[in-house]
């Protein structure tokens, strides 16, 4: 089922990469449309049926196995626990949604649906993988479809903007993969997968061997999350990729990043974790507030919600922080932070991933991201209006939506932990408050210029693919106890919680 989940929209993609060039030019767009949600839908069915057979128990469920290379020992391994699942079924719906949402194909839909196609197996490969090799292949060919998204299918500067974003993470992949064969040269016998390098915790030592091995994999997961000082490839990548590439920069790759510090360096070296927890929470706030104040100096839309990136990629590594932290009978604490961090990063999925698909459609209708040109467009777009006013108010941390859900839990357990770094933090909050309520004042209220008097609101598809992410956030902060008792049956475990 997992496998399946993986390789059916990579052999989709594959199947038209080898279309013939005159069918290909010849297929209706709408028809290949209809074609790729179908398979983008696909790994979403699989992922909640694996959700079904989760038996709320921690550990890695419902594994796969094949050997692949035996002789380095390596292995096709994918599974489950309370930690992946729901990063895949969050991948995989917001895949779903950005196949299916409109965008200007450029007369070229069939190598757009089977790049992203592509692109949508590979990132699910990600979340599920359980051998360290198997992770890695999956997380480099993301960069590639990534790439041509931008390059082929963006606008301004878009080549530039997309060989920055490839060159900065790419660069980070070789810190990454040095990490990954120190990891198994330290492993006996060797060994990649991850259960069994969790199990035998070969770097519990510590000393100068697992510090570089830290430092190569945090250098790729900083990049690709990405956080203060790392993250200067993310605002021109998002302003000139196209409105669901941004969606899915945003919603999944970049939690590959914060994936890949919770599953791998505070599992497989958390003595070296616990020893710079400090220093990573101290990390983790600037880049909270300097993500909230330099998004609240932005005129450009897209720009701006790229820096909430920022922003909301400091709480989730303030909720590791805390919950790798040494620091004794707070378990309590810390796996409340850690579940926060954890629904922090679906929350921003869903809700960011909605604000980049918004984005795209005022592009699509104005012709430009400054917000200055636009204002009082609440009288001509009432469903666009509603929509991103529910996006925006979630991503600030509104009680009753899933940002809250996320943001309470990660403060009460750094207030526990740190409480002078949380309260420097809640400072975010109170910015991105003032940003979102500024952004939607500029497009929305007001009196309406000339120009936009025939402004179209969304249509239905548009209308009824963002309700779907606006719902689904709604759920998550009213009812909140289906999400947060998966997450915990990781969490709790994690930090030994009794």
């Amino acid at each position: 089922m997992l496998t399946a989940a993986i390789f059916i929209p990579i052999l989709a993609a594959a199947l038209l990469a080898l279309l013939p060039r005159s069918r290909g030019l010849g297929a209706s767009p709408r028809a290949l449309a209809v074609a790729a949600t179908i398979v983008a839908v696909v790994p979403l069915v699989l992922v909640a049926a694996a959700w079904l057979r989760f038996d709320g128990a921690s550990g890695f469920q419902q594994v796969e196995t094949v050997p692949w290379i035996p002789t380095l020992g390596i292995s096709y391994r994918v599974g489950v626990d309370g930690l992946s699942l729901p990063l895949a079924a969050m991948t995989a719906l917001v895949f779903t949604v950005a196949v299916a949402y409109p965008v200007d194909l450029r007369g070229r839909p069939v190598p757009y649906y089977a790049l992203i196609l592509f692109l949508e197996g590979a990132s699910v490969g990600v979340f599920l993988a359980l051998d360290l090799f198997l992770f890695f292949v999956f997380w480099d060919v993301s960069l590639v479809a990534m790439y041509f998204l931008i390059g082929a299918w963006g606008h301004g500067d878009a080549q530039r903007s997309a060989l920055k974003f490839f060159l900065y993470t790419f660069a980070g992949s070789l810190p990454l993969l040095l990490a990954i064969l120190g990891v198994y040269l330290a492993t006996d016998p060797h060994t990649f997968d991850m259960a069994e390098i969790i199990r035998q915790q070969p770097l519990a030592g510590g000393g100068v061997y697992a510090a570089l091995v830290f430092a190569g994999f945090f250098a790729g997961f900083a990049i690709k999350t990405p956080i203060v000082p790392f993250h200067t490839w993310l605002p021109p990548a998002h302003v000139d990729a196209p409105g669901p590439a941004s969606a899915i920069l945003a919603g999944v790759l970049l939690k590959m990043g914060t994936y890949g510090f919770v599953r791998i360096l505070m599992s497989m070296v958390p003595g070296v974790w616990a020893e710079l927890s400090l220093p990573l929470a101290v990390l983790a706030v600037v880049s909270i507030v300097y993500g909230a104040l330099v998004a609240l100096a932005q005129t450009n839309l897209k720009r701006l919600i790229a820096y909430t990136s920022v922003n909301h990629m400091g709480y989730v590594i303030l909720g590791l922080a805390v919950a790798g932290a040494a620091a004794p009978g707070q378990e309590a604490a810390r796996a409340l932070a850690l579940t926060g961090a954890t629904v922090e990063m679906v929350a921003h999925g869903l809700i960011t991933g909605g604000l980049f698909l918004v984005s795209g459609s005022v592009l699509a209708r104005g012709g430009t991201y400054d917000l200055d040109s636009y204002g009082g467009l609440l009288g001509r777009a009432r469903s666009l209006t509603w929509i991103t006013a529910l996006l925006a108010f979630a991503s600030l941390g509104l009680p009753g939506l899933a940002g809250f859900v996320a943001e309470v839990q990660i403060f009460v357990g750094a207030l526990a932990v740190y409480p002078a770094l949380a309260a420097v933090a809640l400072l975010g909050i109170v910015i991105t408050a003032g940003l979102f309520l500024r952004m939607l004042g500029r497009l929305f209220l007001g009196a309406l210029p000339d120009r936009w008097r025939e402004f179209p609101d969304l249509g239905r598809r548009e209308a009824g693919l963002l309700g779907v992410l606006g719902a689904l956030v709604l759920l998550i902060g009213v009812v909140p106890g289906w999400l947060l008792g998966t997450i915990d049956a990781f969490a709790g475990p994690f930090v030994g919680r009794p």
